[in-house]
């Protein structure tokens, strides 16, 4: 495993392990599963876990698999304060310590606030006196690192980053977004503060591999250095000196030690100009087919009426990247045939969804886009009759 410096001089692995995706059973996270595919992270190197309050069970699974195995000393914990439902300081440490008896233990390693999307969202904690509790928190050793995590537009980034004397940031980034979100400026900017920079939606939430265009997978897999397109959009990360740990949520030991080999021999500045020629052809293949900038994070779920947001998009940016027949296969497999219906006709247009997408997507207007393309009214007619004779 390679390690990159915070901005104290302790290492952290250059693949962290993202804890949202942890594989579910009955609803629930598969806590046997997911604690072989953590130990094995750790056997391999991997020293950062991040997760989140809102992560359902994730905070949890994590804190009973790292107690069990006594490992809370061998791995560094990054969770958020879900700074979009604090009214009240008071708010502020009960969110806190419950996270720390999620978590079984009395001390997070890395503390973020959760998804800043505006210099507003921190002035408000501001007023709420964050910078006080912080300073406790740091005293006490309760929080060893503070920063922040993002989604928005760079200008917006960067006063946020200017805003306060943050020990580490995360955002998107990947090669399909280096000029959206933060962006490659963004980055820049945080190394020249020198501010470590976490990497979440590396593969865009899998866009980057699933959903790779035909023309996108030839052009990868044509090259002389056979590499998978995930690995292609991780070397493309490590190649950045401004990045420090690029976060993976995986959810199969095989991606775990195929990450970690990955992640074993990416050095700043090792790409050649042809590898960035090839990262530039495939980007453009991509931007030819996409339709909707979904990365499937779910925050825009669950939706009051039972719509699957990311579920619709994802099959509907398929039909472009696939082909017509196999998005809509796709829709009707994963979607239209639910004991409960999950399509876009229960939409009300409350637009809670689109308070919470990290992407600023328009979804109500999406989702009636898409709705037209995966049901076309002959399927409509289908759906009804095959839904009423086998629900």
């Amino acid at each position: 495993m390679q390690y990159r410096k915070d901005r104290y001089g302790n290492d952290l692995s250059a693949l962290g392990y993202g804890c949202m995706r942890f594989s579910t059973e009955n609803g629930k996270i598969d806590i046997a599963k997911a604690e072989k595919e953590l130990l094995r992270a750790v056997e391999l190197g991997v020293n950062y876990f991040d997760t989140a309050y809102i992560y359902p069970g994730s905070e949890a699974a994590i804190g009973e698999i790292f107690e069990r195995n006594n490992l809370r000393e061998k791995i560094r914990i990054a969770t958020k304060l879900p700074q979009y439902l604090i009214g009240s300081r008071n708010a502020i440490d009960r969110y806190f310590d419950e996270q720390l008896k999620r978590l079984r233990t009395d001390y997070i390693d890395y503390y973020l606030m959760h998804m800043l999307t505006d210099i507003e969202a921190w002035n408000k904690l501001v007023s709420l006196g964050i910078k006080e509790w912080i300073d406790e928190k740091k005293s006490s050793g309760a929080i060893k690192e503070i920063g922040f995590s993002f989604h928005g537009n760079t200008d917006t980034f960067l006063k946020i980053l200017n805003a306060y004397d943050w020990d580490f940031c995360q955002i998107q980034y990947n090669y399909l977004d280096e000029n959206t979100q933060a962006g490659r400026r963004g980055l820049e900017e945080a190394e020249k503060k020198g501010i470590p920079v976490i990497i979440m939606e590396p593969l865009r939430g899998g866009k980057l591999v699933e959903l790779l265009p035909e023309d996108a997978k030839k052009t990868i897999s044509e090259n002389p250095r056979g590499y998978s397109p995930a690995e292609w959009a991780f070397r493309w990360l490590w190649n950045q000196s401004g990045v420090t740990v690029v976060l993976s949520g995986m959810n199969s030991i095989d991606m775990v030690e195929e990450n970690c080999r990955t992640a074993a021999d990416c050095l700043p500045g090792s790409f050649s100009e042809e590898d960035l020629e090839l990262i530039r052809r495939v980007r453009e293949c991509i931007e030819r087919t996409m339709k909707i900038g979904c990365t499937g994070c779910r925050y825009c779920m669950p939706c009051p009426k039972g719509v699957d947001i990311p579920g619709i998009f994802r099959c509907y940016n398929h039909m472009y990247s696939e082909s017509i027949s196999s998005g809509r296969k796709e829709y009707f497999q994963t979607v239209a045939f639910r004991k409960q219906s999950a399509d876009a006709s229960q939409c009300i247009g409350c637009g809670k969804c689109e308070s919470h997408c990290p992407q600023h997507l328009e979804i109500r207007k999406l989702l009636k886009t898409a709705d037209r393309e995966l049901r076309p009214w002959y399927l409509k007619v289908f759906t009804f009759f095959a839904r009423r004779f086998s629900l």
